[in-house]
């Protein structure tokens, strides 16, 4: 779904920063390659994520759902100049095609990939973290966020992608959806939770910036 129309969204992205050339590069052989292309973070919002890991500058990034690694790439490029982004994927398939791109970003020896399941890897890295970036299957969200609060730094960021799930959330949910059902816990979630302060931006698919406070 696009919740602006097409002609905004492309004066939008043109009144971005420009896609760097590794990330067309990276969009145009996931688009030709991989099934689901649209899972990619893209030009827009792949600079928006890039502008607020910049803002952050990061010493610890966790990204849960490295996909082909756009949106790693996009966060390396603010982590402080010792940082390191921990990137973790159930799909093994994927791992070489993410660790050449990450290796010609320049960003290669600070990306490490986890492959498996992100519940079991995520309390196996005994970390405080700055920025986190959930981007994984749905109906885990509420328990990564579970998992990764008490691993977070005072003021850290919390982005979560996908929380508008193509306008699911505000029209009649299926009995059946289960994806739908865990995003709309996961955000009322957010909005309660004391730990953190959270504005849900409608960028793409919906993404929540949360400040850990």
């Amino acid at each position: 779904m696009h919740f602006l129309s097409e002609t905004v969204e492309n004066y939008v992205a043109q009144h971005s920063e420009d896609e760097p050339k590794l990330l067309r590069e990276l969009s145009r052989e996931t688009h030709l390659k991989i099934m689901q292309a649209r899972m990619l973070s893209g030009h827009f919002q792949g600079r928006v994520l890039s502008v607020l890991s910049k803002m952050k500058s990061p010493k610890t990034i966790l990204e849960i759902g490295t996909y082909t690694g756009y949106s790693a790439i996009c966060l390396a490029e603010g982590l402080d100049k010792e940082g390191v982004l921990h990137t973790i994927d159930v799909n093994e398939e994927l791992f070489e095609l993410q660790r050449r791109y990450f290796d010609k970003s320049g960003f290669g020896d600070k990306i490490i990939q986890h492959t498996g399941n992100a519940m079991d890897i995520i309390p196996s890295l005994h970390k405080k973290f700055d920025l986190v970036f959930i981007d994984a299957d749905k109906v885990n969200y509420t328990n990564y966020f579970d998992l990764i609060i008490d691993k977070m730094n005072p003021g850290g960021i919390i982005l979560s992608d996908n929380v508008l799930w193509s306008g699911k959330v505000v029209e009649e949910v299926k009995a059946n959806d289960k994806n739908t059902k865990a995003l709309l816990a996961y955000n009322k979630k957010l909005k309660v939770d004391p730990r953190v302060e959270t504005v849900l931006l409608p960028i793409r698919d919906g993404l929540t910036l949360s400040r850990v406070i």
